[in-house]
């Protein structure tokens, strides 16, 4: 007997504070549902509003089994295509099917995509301080837990900021985060150069510019950031100056990341073809889900590219799942950034409920031990979804205020 989908439905809490928004697909089949991830944070009632109204329809009473057919049919439907509503409604859909069809072979994902090619996924993690001191501190906290791989910034994506406008901006400048862009990149360099003088050159490091400055201006820091052999240096370019990529590749040796605001192919197509990054960081419900996160692993496969996909506390528990069982089977794979059960270390909004309420509400995520992430070979996902727990944290639909960032004339500046 076909498993049929019979319902579709949308739970929307934040056990964290940050809005999650989880997919729970059920069929005909006794006991057998799936779920997924489709958080969209700071448009979070959008995508709500894609899949009870367009979606569900589409899908209810067509065969769960078949999830290449109904991605593209998802895809296609509403006739403009990609996107970030729409791909992560597809997601968390997509997701939730991936799980089904787990649950229905009775083995965890990556058993589906070829097994394992590593018993564990290494990790990254962010460490973040108000100066040189505090950040080391941090670092030496990750590394007595094992991890290798360690994320700095300082006060932040840019540096510390302005809340309001300094005060040599012009009269009348509007509210926002104010960075200086040129201080940033004096503050960066000279962040590394006192990391490595205190801890060495064994700590892998890795830095995300977060698009901040201007393309020549990112060429300039990576430079100089050259002495001191980072991992990688992430999001340098704003993704819609990619053809910077082929000036930046050319002035320096340092590994190159990009993606995480990548929603279709023809944003990724030209940087891997022409190898002028090392790691592709897409937020894999932000692209559709699984499905095309597998395509997409595979394709950067062919051109030497890595994978180092987004694993921010603004995405489930599911899409943390995801991403370690496309990680353990993946030959390119390179690191995966880890927020784990934690939020994230830039307060994105006010935290509110008991630490651990996430895993009240998501019970299964994957081990973390000793700087690796490991599977709990559970069919599927191997996460389930207490909706009890969950209805306790409810969303907010607020105006998001850390993506107002400006430049000290007071001209918006890409977050």
């Amino acid at each position: 007997m076909s498993t049929i989908i019979t319902d579709i439905k949308v739970i929307l809490t934040a056990p964290e504070g940050i809005n999650l928004v989880v997919v729970k697909v059920e069929t005909n089949q006794d006991g057998l549902y799936g779920l997924g991830c489709a958080t969209f944070a700071y448009r979070h009632l959008a995508v709500k509003c894609v899949i009870e109204e367009y979606l569900k329809p589409l899908l209810t009473g067509r065969c769960a089994e078949n999830i290449e057919d109904l991605w593209q049919l998802m895809h296609q439907n509403g006739y403009w295509r990609n996107g970030p509503i729409e791909n992560n409604a597809i997601s968390g859909i997509d997701m939730a099917l991936w799980d089904i069809k787990g649950k229905m072979a009775n083995m965890p994902l990556y058993q589906l995509f070829g097994g394992k090619c590593r018993e564990a996924v290494p990790v990254y993690r962010h460490a973040d301080g108000k100066d040189l001191g505090e950040i080391c501190e941090n670092i030496e906290r990750f590394q007595e837990m094992g991890i290798r791989y360690i994320r700095c910034q300082c006060g932040g994506y840019g540096g510390a900021g302005y809340h309001t406008a300094p005060e040599y901006a012009p009269a009348g400048a509007a509210s926002g985060i104010y960075l200086d862009g040129r201080k940033y990149m004096r503050d960066t360099v000279k962040l590394f150069d006192g990391i490595r003088s205190r801890l060495g050159f064994e700590i892998e490091l890795v830095h995300d510019v977060h698009e901040r400055i201007s393309p020549h201006a990112a060429v300039q820091m990576v430079k100089e950031l050259e002495p001191y052999k980072l991992f990688f240096v992430e999001d340098a370019i704003p993704l819609e100056q990619g053809e910077w990529y082929r000036r930046l590749r050319e002035q320096t040796v340092t590994p190159l990341a990009q993606g995480e605001l990548f929603n279709n192919p023809a944003e990724w197509r030209y940087l891997i073809t022409e190898r002028l990054i090392d790691y592709i960081r897409v937020h894999i419900s932000q692209i559709g889900g699984i499905t095309p996160a597998r395509k997409l692993q595979i394709f950067a496969e062919q051109f030497g590219v890595k994978t180092a996909w987004h694993g921010p506390g603004d995405m489930s528990p599911l899409a943390h799942a995801a991403n370690i069982h496309i990680d353990l089977s993946a030959a390119n794979f390179g690191v995966q950034e880890w927020s784990g059960i934690e939020p994230p270390n830039f307060v994105i909004q006010k935290l509110k409920g008991p630490h651990g309420a996430l895993l009240d509400v998501f019970p299964g995520l994957p081990e973390f031990k000793n700087g690796y992430v490991y599977a709990n070979d559970k069919p599927g996902l191997g996460i389930d979804l207490n909706e009890k727990e969950a209805a306790k944290y409810s969303c907010e639909n607020a105006v998001t205020t850390w993506t107002q960032t400006r430049n000290i004339d007071g001209s918006l500046q890409t977050p």
